[in-house]
């Protein structure tokens, strides 16, 4: 695998005449701040609204309007939108809570479809973020990816740190993107940890956080005592809503698999986000993991 320059030329939302505004619904992690950010820079002021708990973006007048939202309030959140002129939506970063559908204070348009929505809620993340694409575009308002308005945060192909990933490496690659697709299919998570060809952890609903916890905790398991290296792998779920829920690394997910033991990490090129890319990329080289992107659509 070849080295790659870190921002490959992608065309972005921004360049596009919208004839309205843009509203981000804002998750956890630094996706939501950076999707802000790449609006605010390409001549918009987008409305974030901040999902109480789970956002991390900071208040920044100057630049964008900030509107908390406790979780339970998101099914109001629709005529608010229209009333402020919305015409695109973006939904960025992560949501760990997903409260009852019993305790969700829903406006008159999600009500009348409650049945689609309580037949959403049963299923995995990416059947509900469809429903409720489905539902946010039947008010008019168009859906964005993420991935539209910052391009440059997805991942190229190749190999993008000094470490280079070994034969070893590459059969942990397979087996683990093996696991993950199957996972997908299953519209349970995106990634899974292998080590020694074998994989020994999948994601779930703690998230990429808690998977990297769980095969830290597994070194001490007799079966992988004597184990080395190891690599965390993330991909797309087959026939997954792209505008929604791309899988996505950062800097604490180069720490916490440095922290597993691991050797490295591969996304899936193009269909994956690297946060903070320049400093995600320091930071493996600082503790000797490779990144990788591998080729899209591949299979292990």
């Amino acid at each position: 695998m070849r080295m790659m320059a870190l921002q490959p030329e992608r065309t972005s939302f921004g360049t596009r005449d919208t004839g309205g505004r843009v509203a981000v619904i804002a998750g956890s992690g630094l996706l939501p701040q950076n999707v802000a950010d790449g609006l605010a820079d390409q001549g918009q002021r987008p409305l974030v609204v901040a999902i109480e708990g789970e956002a991390e973006i900071g208040d920044a007048p100057q630049r964008y309007d900030l509107l908390p939202v406790a979780p339970e309030d998101l099914g109001k959140i629709l005529p608010v939108l229209k009333r402020k002129g919305v015409t695109h939506l973006v939904m960025a970063g992560g949501v760990t809570r997903r409260p009852p559908l019993r305790n969700l204070r829903l406006g008159l348009g999600l009500l009348l479809q409650l049945p689609r929505l309580a037949a959403a809620y049963a299923r995995g993340d990416d059947g509900l973020l469809r429903a409720l694409v489905r539902i946010v575009e039947s008010h008019g308002i168009k859906v964005v990816g993420a991935h539209e308005v910052v391009p440059e945060l997805l991942a190229p192909e190749g190999v993008l740190t000094r470490a280079r990933p070994t034969r070893a490496d590459e059969k942990d690659i397979a087996a683990g993107l093996v696991a993950a697709r199957a996972l997908g299919r299953l519209d349970i998570g995106q990634g899974a940890v292998a080590i020694g060809a074998r994989t020994v952890a999948l994601e779930d609903i703690d998230g990429t956080d808690g998977l990297l916890q769980r095969a830290k905790a597994l070194r001490g398991h007799g079966r992988l005592a004597g184990k080395t290296r190891g690599v965390l792998v993330k991909c797309s779920k087959p026939g997954q809503e792209l505008r929604t829920d791309l899988p996505a690394i950062g800097p604490r997910t180069v720490r916490d698999a440095h922290s597993a033991g691991l050797a490295g990490i591969a996304v899936e090129a193009e269909r994956s986000f690297i946060l903070d890319c320049s400093e995600t990329v320091r930071l493996a080289n600082e503790l000797g993991l490779f990144i990788v992107g591998f080729e899209r659509g591949r299979e292990g």
